[in-house]
């Protein structure tokens, strides 16, 4: 897979993201994500890297018209890890994501019970993938992703931004 230089995709990726915002925004009055902290047995956390931002993030994405969160959630697990619920998650918290826009919200989902018959191949949206220790991120884990792991597994008070 072709790697984009930083410069580029620097200056590309804000501009590619504001398109698509402006779009969301004129064509619905809200927008709503999932995002998954996957936990394997060993307690490890799966992370996904995506190509066109830089990174490491939950799982997840947006929920389409006539979705519910779940469907959404278990849609984004499979496209991006090739996970499979095997019973429903817990709902950890909803966020109001501001850097997003002012019309964004993400939903947190826990899940604890999956199975993922294969690692997931990467293709054009996910170049990357695994599960890591929680004090053992890599360097580039966002620091939403930091954040979440810091309320979910280590009892940080929820934030209300994502």
């Amino acid at each position: 897979m072709r790697k984009l230089g930083r410069g580029v995709r620097g200056a590309v990726e804000p501009a590619v993201r504001r398109g698509f915002h402006l779009y969301w925004r004129m064509s619905r009055g809200l927008t709503l994500g999932v995002r998954a902290l996957v936990v394997d047995e060993a307690g490890r956390i799966f992370l996904v890297k995506h190509t066109y931002v830089p990174g490491w993030y939950l799982p997840g994405g947006g929920v389409e018209p006539g979705e519910t969160l779940l469907d959404a959630l278990a849609r984004e697990l499979k496209e991006e890890g090739n996970i499979d619920l095997i019973e429903p998650p817990a709902l950890h918290a909803v966020y109001f994501n501001t850097r997003v826009s002012r019309r964004d919200h993400v939903a947190l989902f826990v899940v604890g019970a999956f199975r993922q018959p294969a690692p997931p191949v990467p293709d054009h949206e996910m170049m990357a993938h695994g599960f890591f220790a929680p004090d053992a991120l890599p360097d580039d884990t966002v620091a939403s992703v930091r954040a979440r792991v810091a309320e979910v597994l280590m009892g940080a008070p929820p934030s209300p931004h994502w």
